[in-house]
């Protein structure tokens, strides 16, 4: 009740004042991610200090540490927002609709070579970072192995549903389709055909379109 005998909502208030600060806690923390992801490739993982992201995001160090517990935290966030890829629904999620909803199995294979070709350009230099990071560092070690063992899991389950609905060729089980996922994801094969080649990232999805189905589904009647 105020002075004036009107009522006000506090409850409403609240809500909005604590909907509002978690909308620029977002925000800042995204510009500290931003500014953390150029600090590290331009200047790689040794070289970056938690100082000069905060300095260059305008925020305290003390802010970059509670948010992300330091260079390793930072790193693994930077990770998290390239995976879910540009669209307003995660690129994970998006695989998982696809594989759910589309019967023919090429049609799912192109379908997630697309979305590799959203993912890669901005999963790929993180990931090479963390592996050069990885020889001298060890939470740096320790992620890399993280990541690639989820990547692995992720392949297996994709890998998982082509089989449990009989489309894998005669001979290839889940954990070889898997395999062959995971070797075609990999960023050192974006590294030799797109950064090292030249390759467009378009002739990339294309050529591991054609190979995951050529090495995981029957051929075509009459071939």
């Amino acid at each position: 009740m105020t002075m004036d005998g009107k009522s006000v909502d506090v409850k409403h208030r609240r809500r909005y004042d604590s909907s509002s600060r978690l909308a620029a806690a977002r925000r800042s923390q995204a510009q500290v991610l931003a500014h953390a992801r150029g600090r590290f490739l331009r200047d790689g993982y040794a070289a970056t200090t938690v100082a000069a992201i905060a300095t260059e995001a305008g925020v305290s160090v003390e802010t970059v540490y509670k948010a992300f517990g330091g260079k390793a935290g930072l790193v693994r966030a930077i990770c998290a927002d390239a995976l879910e890829g540009e669209g307003s629904t995660p690129a994970e999620e998006r695989s998982d609709a696809l594989a759910r909803n589309e019967q023919d199995p090429r049609t799912v294979i192109r379908g997630w070579a697309t979305l590799a070709t959203e993912v890669a350009p901005r999963i790929v230099p993180v990931l090479l970072l963390v592996r050069t990071a990885a020889a001298t560092d060890e939470e740096m070690a320790g992620l890399y192995a993280d990541l690639e063992d989820t990547r692995l899991e992720r392949m297996t389950s994709n890998a998982g549903r082509l089989a449990r609905t009989g489309r894998l060729r005669p001979g290839v089980d889940a954990r070889r389709a898997g395999e062959v996922m995971w070797t075609y994801s990999s960023p050192e094969l974006f590294e030799l055909l797109v950064l090292r080649r030249g390759w467009s990232v378009a002739a990339y999805g294309e050529f591991i379109a054609q190979a995951m189905i050529a090495a995981l589904l029957p051929a075509p009647e009459g071939q």
